[in-house]
């Protein structure tokens, strides 16, 4: 490439604007993106980092582009984590503070967001924003279609998606929201559905009040720069150069100096939305030192209508193709629109909305990818691509890309110029099929495009094609196959063939990267099944005498799912009407921190400025999984550019391992991702391109443990074995009817909190002070580990902690490995330290939940009545102990869930492996240790004959009693939600309904669960759970709030705020809460197991008291003054206006030797019941209804508690359903991001969502509320049960009753492959002792 350095005098300024200012950039740098820009040089924050591969929409921003061809102005919205700094040269660009500010005005789309309760840690709301902004500034009156659609590209692991949508839909055409304008009524209090109101208690259904909304006004929204409109329709355009430290970037100004660019340069990648190239150049370490961008040209964007098909501009992107094809299907008949239909179909679910308004048609057709949902289709479709270069134009089909070996490819200096996409004829007949791990932004498993053309009048084949995706490096063509059917008749002689023959020919060798092997040979014949039936029934369209339809029980298997716009309500009790006022408790009160959530001004830890002489961090980690350091060369990384120091293990001044945790690998690894060393320098560029070069050289050492079966091999254990027992259980097992013994493994759970592990540390220069900003829920922990690690008192670290973007457990413990990482460096530089983990690091470092394997012998009586149960839990802990006590300590305690079993006993290990630590995670243990006993009901009432909701209501707890530990409990709430959730979810009418649709569909199956649950908050230990506060009266009146609880999106700051203003009598306004610090609350406990509330708010209730007790004279004297004037006399008087509160904790124990105690405070109970459908022939599934009754007891806050119920559930389900981890048998993580680890999106959350929470009394915490966090959680199990459900349904149709297991995640091939049928045994499988597969399951 030319010297960079030789070429500066033509380097371009970069003009672009950013919210309406203008911005010129005389040193683009190529690869910098646009969202580095904007946070790190125009200090716009509010756009967020959250996976960097344009996965997850946290860094959505709308562009907006003039194209002066056409005279208009397009707004899209793009993931600016993927978008070239030098790629946005004349277009203007709007983040969220470019639409509302709290300083100034904010838009509606912040304050409904905010309202309806859609922001919790905050950290996606600004990405929602302004997705939702952008489709208001395109479509000022939107369906729910396009609000749904436009959402599909953002993700939340907080919220559980349904408030989001609800504040979407304010602006809706058709606004379903429940809650009638101004009424505070619901449409469930009319006519049927009048049941759902409880008589004996008033209920309350409005979480908000939409006449508080400011009214939504399209045109004061800003207007585009004129000045970017002359820019585009200057005649004197100019190619643009940009010049990086190690990239050239080039911008030709028109289509000849592009094709001159591209014979110049044939290997340099041609691009428009960066997609591709920008996502293999992140996760792949793809380097191009010089990139041509087409990105301006706007000869590669248009559209030409002809009688024939339309011509499609390769510049389009696949957004615009979308909008062409539609409104051309609008427009033309069905006939002639068979392939923009096919299309369509995959154009709405292929990736997100911000992907599909980057991606260009051109540049999918051109890289050939093997996920690729268009290419089968086009090449399918006799699609045709224009290409064109220096040496002229030229045609070919789409098809012969993909033909073995190619017929054609492109020619060196080629581009794509157009692709046509052909009518077909009227005996023609296409479809196109695809099936993903969720159903939209995932990369398909296998998808497929298919056409068949018959002799007119006949169903002889003239003509097939057949096209498959992620089967091979690119889409695979089926040619010999087609080639064998042509002149047969559609048939089911026919159809064998076809099977047969395609298995043949597309082989799938069983060590195929992505794994899932006889799951795609499956799918492959399964949508070519489905295409015979499509075809068939479209032979009876066209001629209806002579060919029948199919069967009216095959009708379901061509319905796909639909995406439909949520519904539902939300119960809750109303507030009191004596209720003073300004007494917030119990009001659904708005997040305190919703607003600047929504606006972006929420201040997480990456957006504090950077200081003077700060440095980067990037570390380096094993790439063994077991193994003897024998080197580790830094000497070229030292002499890269930027790079400060290198910092290993011997630069540790205290303690590497304080209570068995590892900062810095010593002599060996013991896990593929432990942090080995770490790069210091000017830039986050540079300290990872001097970590890529620190050459380490490793000695495997055996053994190897990466699986729990590997672990029991070798006796591999943290801790004692853990054991509770009652009753006689092996004389129990002498005197019963039936005894079934088993496995059960639930795999383990990503995190993915929104921001990833971010730590600041900050030397102060003296007495060996340093103060942290990390996003933790244990700040004593960060403050512990960083004093051990540089050998210093505690009281020389200062943590301090504001809120973070999520956490659910993995925030624990690993922010205090991480900080000693970080300030061993700061230590050692003197300099401070900015330590953020890119997504891929933050799931390979820090792991997640733990895996669990069940063993389980049940001996029961005919009548499904359960006598005996005997089990054995094991976790994959990982490598070093992190929680894993207190899990497995979790897991046996709970086992029982809400069955009284006479004769119990459960054992738990936590297995010490050759992985990354698994560490806390939303419920510690209990999601996995209870999905396990409500499998083993499950198969009992299999084994009975009997219905699992009988088997289950006849062991639940009935009366008051004993847990197999001793304490003692009222199971009356637990059989409360319990039997209002089987009347009034209509379970029994419903499971009829059920029964009889599986009758008469044969590939579509339903299924239903009820689930309870009796679950625990708290720990077993009293100490863990004090507490402390700080509270401040200033003289004005004004009150600041601190104590030692973190804010995690759960709303514990907002309940504080709600807690200090009944105690004082104050209104909420008077209140502010900051920060948690180990400065201003010492020692504080962690924020975990749902009690943060409890426990903080106890001491801040304590403190207020103290408070409001010191002013009683003074108030005593002027009953009728106001708070200010009680206040100022107060300090006149010299009465202290500060008090510390602190409660003690709850008095909780266990005697692990006596295997009993009162490890937990008290119980919460629920219930849910959710519906499913299957498809039996690809294994997705659609969850169409789910209702969920939990004991609240009191709620502080309905809103917020609400908020944490179906938040959880949905995380539940996403536990049960979708997110896969996926290892290497040598113990490498390969789901490392939002490309390949899949959580729950907004099209997945229940079709119909009611939540109803029941009223009980908990004397024992504060306002008799109860601590919900965790408890909505394993309400998901009843998906995976309902699931279960329709799985056994498939079965039973196929003549299969004995027993089966679904083990957790019950993907789609976990679906599929459960429901055995004549395609299933049709694949070739392999012998599993002749290779070794490409990933494995730990548990």
């Amino acid at each position: 490439m030319p010297s960079t350095s030789s070429h500066q005098s033509d380097h371009s300024d970069l003009i672009f604007f950013v919210n309406g200012k203008k911005v010129i950039e005389r040193h683009a740098d190529p690869e910098v993106t646009l969202l580095f820009y904007l946070r790190k040089v125009l200090c716009l924050t509010g756009t967020k980092y959250g996976c960097g591969t344009g996965g997850c929409g946290a860094c959505t921003v709308m562009i907006s582009k003039y194209n002066p061809v056409t005279k208009k102005i397009r707004h899209y919205s793009a993931t600016a984590c993927l978008v070239p700094l030098c790629s946005v040269h004349g277009v203007a660009v709007t983040t969220v503070e470019g639409i509302g500010s709290i300083k100034t005005r904010i838009h509606p789309v912040q304050e409904r967001l905010a309202k309806c309760h859609g922001t919790q840690c905050g950290f996606c709301s600004p990405g929602m924003v302004m997705s939702i902004y952008t489709l208001l500034r395109n479509y000022p009156d939107p369906t729910t279609e396009q609000l749904m659609e436009t959402l599909s590209g953002n993700l939340c692991r907080c919220t559980g998606y349904r408030p989001i949508v609800e504040s979407g839909k304010t602006f809706c055409e058709e606004s379903t929201v429940c809650q009638l304008q101004g009424t505070g009524q619901c449409c469930m209090d009319q006519e049927e559905n009048q049941f759902y109101l409880d008589k004996k208690e008033k209920m309350c259904t409005k979480l908000y009040d939409e006449s508080e909304f400011q009214p939504f006004d399209p045109s004061q929204e800003p207007i585009f720069p004129p000045e970017l409109i002359r820019m585009a329709e200057d005649p004197q355009k100019k190619t643009l150069i940009f010049y990086g430290e190690r990239v050239l970037w080039m911008s030709p100004a028109n289509m000849n100096e592009l094709l001159e660019l591209r014979m110049k340069y044939p290997t340099a990648p041609l691009v428009v939305g960066n997609t591709g190239v920008g996502l293999n150049v992140k996760l792949k370490g793809e380097f191009h030192p010089i990139i041509v961008s087409a990105a301006g040209l706007t000869e590669l964007n248009f559209v030409d209508f002809t009688d024939d098909g339309v011509t499609i501009g390769a510049g389009c992107t696949l957004a615009e193709m979308k909008d062409i094809l539609s409104h051309a299907v609008s427009k033309e008949s069905k006939e002639k629109t068979k392939t923009y239909r096919a299309l369509l179909k995959h154009l709405r679910t292929l990736a997100g909305q911000q992907i599909r308004n980057m991606a260009t048609l051109g540049g999918h057709v051109a890289s050939k990818f093997d996920f690729s949902d268009i290419n089968p289709i086009l090449a399918a479709g006799k699609a045709i691509l224009n290409l064109i270069s220096k040496k002229g134009e030229r045609q070919i089909l789409v098809e012969e890309l993909f033909t073995t070996p190619p017929k054609e490819e492109l020619r060196d200096g080629e581009v794509i110029y157009s692709v046509v996409i052909p009518q077909l004829l009227k005996w023609d007949i296409i479809t196109a099929q695809r099936q993903a791990q969720r159903l939209e932004n995932a990369f398909a498993i296998v998808n497929a495009g298919m056409r068949v053309q018959f002799r007119e009048g006949t169903n002889t084949i003239k003509d097939l094609k057949m096209f498959f995706g992620r089967v091979g490096p690119t889409t695979v063509s089926a040619s010999k196959t087609c080639e064998q059917l042509i002149g047969r008749q559609w048939n089911d002689e026919m159809l064998s063939a076809a099977c047969r023959l395609v298995l043949d020919e597309i082989r799938i060798p069983p060590t195929a990267v992505g794994g899932m092997v006889e799951y795609k040979r499956t799918l492959i014949i399964s949508f070519i099944f489905k295409f015979y039936l499509r075809v068939l029934r479209e032979l009876h369209k066209l001629d209806p005498r002579m060919y029948p339809d199919i069967p009216e029980t095959s009708i379901s298997a061509l319905e796909e799912f639909p995406i439909k716009t949520p519904q539902g309500i939300q119960m809750f009790q109303c507030v009191d009407p004596h209720q003073p006022p300004q007494d917030p408790v119990g009001h659904p009160v708005m997040h305190q921190s919703g607003l600047k959530h929504a606006t972006g001004e929420a201040v997480y830890n990456d957006d504090i400025p950077r200081v003077e002489g700060e440095l980067l961090l990037a570390v380096v980690t094993s790439t063994r999984a077991h193994a003897k350091i024998l080197s580790i060369d830094v000497s070229e990384a030292l002499e890269s550019p930027g790079v400060v120091d290198v910092i290993t293990v011997k630069d540790v001044p205290g303690e590497n391992n304080p209570e068995g945790e590892i900062f810095y690998a010593e002599n060996e690894v013991i896990c593929v991702g432990q942090i080995v060393c770490a790069v210091a320098a000017d830039t986050y560029a540079h300290a990872k391109q001097g970590a890529e070069k620190v050459k380490v050289i490793y000695e495997d050492v055996e053994p190897r443990i990466i699986t729990i079966e590997d672990a029991i091999k070798y006796n591999s254990y943290f801790f004692k074995e853990k054991k509770i027992e009652k009753g006689n259980v092996d004389k129990a097992f002498k005197h019963v009817d039936e005894i079934i013994e088993g496995e059960f493994h639930v795999e383990g759970q990503e995190h993915f909190y929104m921001e990833t592990q971010t730590i600041l540390v900050y030397p102060t220069g003296e007495d060996k002070e340093m103060v942290i900003y990390t996003g933790t829920q244990y700040p004593t922990h960060v403050q512990d580990f960083i004093a051990a690690a540089l050998d210093v008192p505690r009281n020389r670290i200062m943590c301090h902690m504001k809120r973070t973007g999520g956490a659910f457990g993995g925030k624990v413990i690993k922010p205090a490995v991480l900080g000693a990482v970080a300030a061993v460096a700061a230590h050692k530089t003197g300099h401070p330290i900015r330590f953020l983990l890119e997504r891929e690091d933050d799931m390979l470092i820090t792991a997640g939940r733990h895996p669990l394997l069940t063993k389980y012998k049940i001996g029961f009586m005919k009548n499904g009545l359960i006598k005996a149960v005997d089990l054995q839990y094991y976790t994959n802990a990982g490598c070093t102990p992190d929680e894993s006590e207190t899990v497995i300590n979790f897991i046996v305690l709970k086992s029982e869930n809400a069955y009284d079993i006479p004769n119990f006993r459960c054992r738990g290990r936590a297995c010490k492996t050759n992985l990354p630590s698994n560490t806390a995670f939303r419920g510690f243990g209990f999601p996995q240790g209870a999905l396990a006993v409500e499998n083993y009901i499950t198969a009992v009432a299999f084994k009975c004959g009997l219905p699992p909701e009988k088997v289950r209501d006849m062991n639940m707890y009935k009366t008051v009693n004993k847990t197999a530990y001793k304490e003692p409990f009222n199971p009356e709430p637990l059989l409360k939600c319990w039997k209002e959730c089987l009347e009034k979810s209509s379970f029994q009418s419903r499971k009829t309904a059920i029964e009889r649709f599986n009758k008469i569909n044969d590939w579509k199956k339903k299924g239903i669960a009820i689930i309870p649950m009796k679950f625990t908050i708290g720990v077993p230990i009293a100490y863990k759970s004090q507490a402390a506060s700080l509270v401040h009266i200033y003289q004005d009146g004004s009150v600041l709030v601190t104590h030692g609880g973190c804010e995690l999106g759960q709303g514990l700051y907002t309940k504080m705020i709600q807690i200090a203003s009944r105690e004082l009598k104050i209104p909420s306004s008077y209140i502010h809460l900051s920060e948690t610090s180990t400065t201003t609350v010492p020692n504080a406990s962690f924020t975990t197991a749902s009690m943060g509330t409890d426990i903080n708010g106890r001491a801040v209730q304590n403190a207020c008291r103290i408070l409001l007790t010191r002013l009683e004279p003074i108030i005593r004297k002027n009953p009728k003054g106001k708070w200010e004037d009680w206040i100022s006399q107060a300090y006149k008087e010299s009465i202290s206006l500060s008090a510390t509160g602190y409660f003690r904790g709850y008095q909780t124990y266990m005697d692990w030797e006596k295997e009993e105690g009162n490890p937990y405070p008290y119980f919460v109970y629920g219930v849910a019941c959710s519906e499913v459908e299957i498809d039996c022939l690809t294994g997705a599934h659609k969850l169409l209804r789910t209702d969920i009754f939990m004991d609240a007891a009191f709620s502080i806050n309905p809103a917020i508690d609400m908020g944490q119920i179906e938040g959880g559930f949905i995380q539940g389900m996403g536990l049960y359903t979708t997110e896969e981890l996926k290892y290497s048998p040598e113990g490498v993580l390969y789901s490392r991001g939002s490309e390949d680890y899949k959580i729950p999106t907004v099209s997945q959350i229940p079709e119909e969502f009611y939540v109803t929470f029941v009223r009980s009394r908990n004397p024992i915490a504060i306002y008799s509320s109860k601590g919900l966090g965790e408890a909505g959680m394993f309400m998901g199990a009843s998906v995976f049960f309902a699931i279960t459900d329709a799985v056994a349904a498939a079965r039973r149709g196929r003549g299969l009753t004995e027993p089966f297991t679904l083990n957790s995640p019950s993907t789609p091939e976990m679906i599929r492959m459960s429901c055995v049928d004549q395609f299933t045994e049709q694949i070739p499988r392999d012998d599993p002792s002749t290779f070794k597969p490409w990933s494995i399951h730990v548990s």
